[in-house]
């Protein structure tokens, strides 16, 4: 099964929901497509839709998720990355309109960059090939036993402390 979560921001992320209702539509997704749209509306045809989820609805589908695809807000890819699940992160774009700035992709790039525990698509027409390919790319990411929690955390913590403050960019 597949997670898609766009989390609970106003703008609509309708690109990412889209992209993936047309992949099981052509049969390029063979899986189940769980999707938490909030406030999307566009109206998959062909993925489980869910407006919203309780916290133990979102923990449970987290944890049976063989896939977790979010956008690029910190607290929905870590709590992927807290069930050893390396996420998608596809961000929001202002180019779009669905955010309100890029922030969503500098972080990705940042966490990309520094921590290798994530795989960023930033083209959403990219997203077919990276499900496809998902298993051989999380063998090059740091993940599972490996992974260190608390560092990744405390490191987390340093690059958001450091973003809020504008050392970064």
């Amino acid at each position: 099964m597949i997670f898609v979560t766009v989390g609970t921001h106003e703008q609509p992320f309708n690109r990412l929901i889209e992209k993936m209702d047309e992949l099981v539509e052509k049969g390029e997704i063979k899986e189940k497509v769980v999707v938490q749209y909030g406030f999307s509306t566009y109206e998959a045809k062909h993925c489980e839709m869910h407006k919203m989820m309780s916290f133990d609805e979102m923990q449970q589908t987290f944890k049976d998720a063989r896939i977790v695809i979010t956008h690029g807000g910190p607290s929905s890819f870590v709590e992927a990355l807290q069930y050893g699940k390396v996420p998608i992160v596809v961000p929001r774009q202002l180019e779009f309109n669905e955010h309100v700035n890029d922030h969503q992709v500098d972080f990705a790039k940042l966490i990309a960059e520094r921590m290798n525990n994530i795989i960023p698509v930033y083209d959403i027409n990219d997203l077919g090939q990276t499900i496809v390919n998902y298993d051989t790319i999380v063998m090059t990411k740091n993940s599972g036993e490996s992974s260190n929690n608390k560092s990744f955390n405390a490191d987390l913590e340093r690059i958001v402390d450091q973003l809020m403050q504008g050392d970064i960019f």
